[in-house]
């Protein structure tokens, strides 16, 4: 319902620009992490715009490192537990009782629409944003590929002229969302692309963005090895993000040409950390939560501000709705964001924002034999990040197909670096995942090997302060013992008041059907 009470307020259209597996990959941020950081090598001007004409956040994290529980949080604001099959991401299915903030604009007269990805592979497809009725990809879906098709093209357009030919398709299918708007109606679009998901051609961060494998050299988190093939594998993924940015240019572009840009709400994330590389997407690792978060909007949100408050995306929901003048549902459990975006101050703004939890229930592993999922939670603090592994004698990767044995013949690098379920299917194919697997034996690669693909214990807990890439499970250490005691209490509380039910449920859901239901995989 409207909100009286703001209704003298002009309605501000809101564009969410939504990476798909981009984590916490932008130049803005190199600031705050200093020039030996990855972001300190990329150039992402158009995010940097966002940040520096509004607020960018240091401490942003998703629900759930898996797309399809991240987005049915965001789009409910709530915990990805209290959104039924939503929770899950092979097996899917939405549950159209729970109130979406797109389709309550759109009841309180916005024009919503989006391109690209929202909401799948859950079923219907895209359904809690209106589903096929509010998509607008007329111009095609290129764009979600664009290392691929940039580089099909260069030969006859030139690698610029390439770029420029997915650039176009982003500017017109943003056009025939705009067309369709009724006179005078504010606007609600969802800008999705996919390209920083596997598969990007590889070699093309160097071939389209002149990034330099080596330059990552002694930069990467000490977790992955650094050697050439997974310096390239994650500077292709940097030039993805540079695609990303430069999409996202075309939209603040296009909304300065129709006058429509500084009535415009713009909110800029991802929905989780890099695919195909250990401790990232699917992992509740700083690497695979932690996400960038950029927002602008003149005259509400001061310019040049750093926000240290700790924000979980599904704050998102409730946060476009109280922008919109528009009262969120009582079941949206999440905190709008409002009174921290229209705050003048930097630093931490709201005294409350001190943590946020993170979970996960099934991805894809055993989504063919209808296994059962790796069940985490976690809470992160500003000094530590606490999880619990409900199940630590399952596979936090998904089944190793025997790749625990160190005596066991590896498929072949093709294979792991193609098709996901080869092994570990939890981690997308990729050449890292194949580099790897085949150099598990090798003395230094064996520990890094064992961190990222092996069994974990039931509880683990990070200084990081001391311990940035999370190396150093310190739960067991005496001198940490009332640290991890006190952050479980409280992870235990906030999963409890939010009816998680790993812990509210003698026989949790998430371990028997439909939640366990046998689904075939789509191919990766």
């Amino acid at each position: 319902m409207a909100d009286t009470t703001q209704a003298a307020r002009p309605r501000p259209n809101i564009v969410f620009a939504f990476g798909d597996d981009w984590g916490r990959y932008a130049s803005a941020y190199a600031a705050l992490e200093g020039a030996n950081s990855v972001n300190a090598l990329i150039r992402t001007p158009n995010v940097d715009r966002v940040a520096r004409e509004g607020v960018l956040f240091s401490n942003a994290f998703v629900t759930a490192p898996s797309c399809t529980p991240c987005r049915s949080s965001i789009l409910a604001g709530r915990y990805f537990w209290q959104t039924g099959l939503g929770a899950i991401l092979l097996g899917a299915v939405w549950d159209s009782s729970i109130p979406t903030y797109p389709l309550i604009l759109e009841a309180n007269g916005y024009h919503i629409g989006h391109t690209y990805k929202v909401w799948s592979p859950g079923t219907p497809r895209d359904e809690p944003y209106g589903g096929a009725r509010t998509r607008y990809a007329p111009a095609g879906t290129r764009f979600c590929k664009f290392s691929s098709n940039a580089t099909l093209d260069a030969p006859q357009l030139g690698v610029e002229g390439a770029k420029q030919r997915l650039y176009a398709e982003v500017r017109d299918n943003f056009d025939a969302f705009l067309q369709a708007r009724p006179a005078g109606a504010p606007f609600c679009y969802w800008w999705g692309p996919m390209n920083t998901h596997r598969r990007w051609e590889r070699g093309s961060g160097k071939a389209l963005w002149g990034l330099e494998p080596n330059d990552l050299q002694g930069r990467m988190p000490s977790f992955l090895p650094d050697v050439h093939e997974v310096r390239e594998d994650f500077c292709d993924y940097l030039g993805e993000c540079q695609a990303f940015d430069a999409g996202l240019g075309v939209l603040l572009q296009r909304l300065q040409e129709i006058g429509e840009l500084d009535n415009t709400l713009v909110v800029v994330s991802g929905d989780h950390g890099i695919p195909g590389l250990p401790r990232g997407k699917c992992n509740l690792y700083d690497i695979g939560c932690a996400v960038a978060l950029t927002a602008r909007w003149p005259g509400h949100i001061a310019p040049g501000r750093v926000v240290d408050d700790f924000v979980n995306l599904m704050d998102l929901g409730p946060t476009f709705l109280q922008a919109a003048g528009v009262t969120p549902p009582a079941c949206m459990g999440a905190r709008g964001l409002l009174g921290v975006l229209e705050s003048p101050a930097g630093g931490q703004v709201d005294p409350e924002r001190t943590y946020v939890v993170t979970g996960r229930e099934r991805h894809v592993a055993g989504a063919r034999e209808g296994n059962l999922p790796y069940p985490q939670r976690a809470i992160r603090t500003r000094d530590f990040l606490y999880i619990r592994n409900f199940e630590p004698d399952r596979w936090p990767m998904g089944d190793p197909k025997g790749l625990d044995d160190p005596a066991c013949v590896p498929p072949s690098y093709d294979a792991l670096s193609r098709n996901t379920f080869t092994a570990y299917p939890d981690m997308d194919a990729s050449p890292t995942k194949a580099w790897m697997i085949h150099h598990r034996n090798d003395e230094p690669i064996r520990p890094l090997y064992r961190i990222g693909f092996g069994k974990r214990p039931a509880e683990e807990l990070y200084d990081v302060r001391k311990d940035p890439d999370h190396m150093n499970n310190v739960a067991e250490s005496p001198a940490y013992r009332d640290t991890a005691r006190r952050l479980a209490r409280q992870l235990f509380d906030v999963l409890r008041a939010h009816g998680d039910p790993r812990v509210t449920e003698v026989e949790c859901r998430f371990e028997r059907p439909p939640f366990t239901d046998p689904v075939t995989p789509p191919q990766s």
